[in-house]
Formats: structure tokens, sequence, C-alpha cells
């Protein structure tokens, strides 16, 4: 098997199938292209690994046994924009659409070819890349978040927030109108080694509202997710 040497270690692959067969399948294939592969039998198993580990690009059967693949595609999209290719065996075109529909990237019949398979994940992968864009400027008349300067200003003045504190705010800008997890938030600010340490958000974005002035309560630029994260609240003037 010839290996994909664009692949990396550090692209993670969630793979949601109750078949062990085809998990183990799909494990060693994904391996073997130097993808890093994390598994899950059930939809909900899947949906928590998701959140609590992230993942590039998830690859979900439609018949699960406590959920249908749909109902996982449909709570994974409130929240999450993660590529996702639906395998099943059904090869109809309704169900292929009324997944494409419902948020799925790719869809895949089984049995399907590895080499196939790999190609499509390559070409999700290549599209969900990161562009190279130029910095993001947030101005609403109230608050003003300029990259290019690496500057935040409310109402005209100049607001001083810590490295961790602007780090925060520009994670949440970059995903504007997106959940951005805890895990992902820790692995981006904190490391690796700190993922379970949620309490280090809550007492970061304290320190970054009490600056912009924003209310937990009624916010106006970050709202919290109870149990899953934080969001930028999108607005008009975000431009790149």
């Amino acid at each position: 098997m010839v290996t994909d040497t664009s692949a990396s270690t550090s692209t993670r692959i969630l793979v949601i199938d109750d078949e062990p067969q085809i998990r183990r399948f799909l494990d060693i294939g994904l391996r073997a292209q130097g993808y890093t592969v994390v598994q899950a039998e059930t939809g909900q198993g899947g949906l928590e690994k998701l959140a609590a580990l992230g993942a590039d690009l998830v690859i979900l059967d439609i018949g699960l046994p406590d959920m249908d693949g749909h109902e996982v595609l449909k709570a994974l999209r409130q929240w999450s924009q993660v590529p996702v290719v639906m395998l099943s065996v059904r090869a109809g075109e309704q169900e292929k659409v009324a997944a494409l529909d419902a948020g799925a990237n790719d869809y895949v019949t089984k049995p399907f070819g590895t080499q196939e398979l790999m190609a499509r994940i390559r070409v999700l992968l290549r599209q969900n890349m990161p562009a190279q864009e130029a910095p993001t400027l947030f101005d609403d008349g109230h608050l003003r978040i300029d990259q290019a300067r690496r500057e935040v200003r409310l109402d005209g003045e100049l607001i001083t927030l810590g490295r961790k504190e602007y780090a925060l705010l520009v994670l949440l800008l970059k995903h504007s109108g997106r959940v951005v997890t805890q895990p992902q938030i820790l692995r981006e600010i904190w490391g690796m080694t700190h993922t379970d340490d949620t309490h280090y958000i809550r007492i970061l974005v304290g320190k970054l509202r009490l600056k912009l002035g924003d209310s937990p309560l009624k916010p106006r630029y970050i709202a919290t997710e109870p149990g899953v994260g934080l969001r930028f609240l999108e607005g008009p003037q975000v431009t790149g």
C-alpha cells in the first residue's frame, strides 16, 4: 500500500461505526496513510469523543445502534463544521441527497474501495485547510479588533489584553458564529497537557469579558454554550 506522505499524525479522523470489522478495516487503512484514528461504536459516543478530542474529519455510519446517523449529523452540525463522510449500505439517491442536504460533505456506499475512500478524504481535508488570508479586522463601531496591528479598542480607547486573553479573543473571532469547544480552547491556548482544566477557561473568559464590558447573562460578543464551549456572536462588520 502506498502511503500518502502529505498526511500527518496530527490529522485526526474520527470513525463512528458499530461494526468492529469496518472499524478495524478503516483503522488499518487510515493509519497506513499516516492519520491518527479515534473510534466510537455509538452515535452518542462519537459526539462525546468529537467534543473531547476534536477531529479534522469524521467518518459516520448511518446505521448506528443508539441513534440514526442523520441524527448524529444534525447534532454535530449545531456546533461543528468538521468535514463528514457518511457511510451506508443504502445506495438510493434520496438517501444520499438527504445526507448531503443535512450537512454531510460526502457519501460512500458500502462495500467501498480503500483507495477511493482515501482519495475522497484527501480532497475534503485539502478543502478544509485554512486559507492564507489577511489578518481579520472586526469593527462594529463599538469594539475594534485589528489583528494586523494586534490592537483592540473599545469606543476608541486602547484595551490592554494579556497574551492568553488576546489569543482567546482571536480564536473565537476566527470561528465567529460557531461554537469553539472547551477541549479545543484548552489545546490551542494552554496545550495538550491541560485538556481537562476547564476552570482555566472560566477564569480567562471572565477577565476578557470584564475588559470588553461584556456580560455573561446578556452577551454582546462572547456567549457561553454550557458544557460545550464559547461562541463569538456574529456581526456584520467582520472582514478579512
